[in-house]
């Protein structure tokens, strides 16, 4: 029995074909979704808590209690933002034992913007560039020792980002 040229051109094609697909899956390309990965991190993801519309409320699902404000949380901010698409904030801090990091917008329809949890050891700074829809409060709560504490600075928006 011999093999035609398309027979053997099939059969390459297929095992290639299954070949990349066992390498992908092997890299955990296939599959792969940041939910379930986060979950596994031992956390839930706050999926309730991204659907707020008032940071009270996403900070209350987030964390289950409220923050206080603190100097030693330091936001960099624009006082003014030209564009609401992309408004640069970072946040540092000297609290030990910082376990998490959040950005809300107040005036945005949604106001958690980014939730981001620090692994022990890691240096607490998060540099983002958030979407607002207008001039708001742009609120950092940092989670330290088990307590929260949060910077708050009012950023003026000329051209909307969300929507506008």
């Amino acid at each position: 029995m011999s093999i035609t040229d398309n027979e053997f051109s099939a059969t390459r094609r297929l095992v290639l074909k299954g070949a990349g697909t066992i390498a992908l899956a092997g890299l955990g390309v296939i599959g792969f979704d940041p939910r379930q990965a986060f979950a596994a991190a031992n956390d839930k993801y706050p999926e309730e808590a991204f659907k707020q519309k008032s940071e009270a409320d996403a900070v209350k699902l987030l964390y289950g209690r409220t923050a206080e404000l603190s100097d030693k949380v330091k936001m960099d901010a624009p006082e003014i933002a030209e564009n609401g698409a992309v408004v640069p904030v970072s946040v540092s801090t000297t609290l030990t034992d910082v376990t998490s990091i959040a950005f809300l917008v107040s005036e945005n329809p949604n106001a958690l913007i980014a939730s981001y949890k620090i692994p022990a050891g890691t240096i607490p700074s998060v540099a983002n560039r958030i979407k607002m829809a207008k001039t708001s409060n742009v609120i950092v709560i940092v989670e330290a020792g088990g307590k929260l504490y949060s910077a708050t600075k009012e950023v003026k928006v000329t051209v909307g980002g969300c929507g506008g």
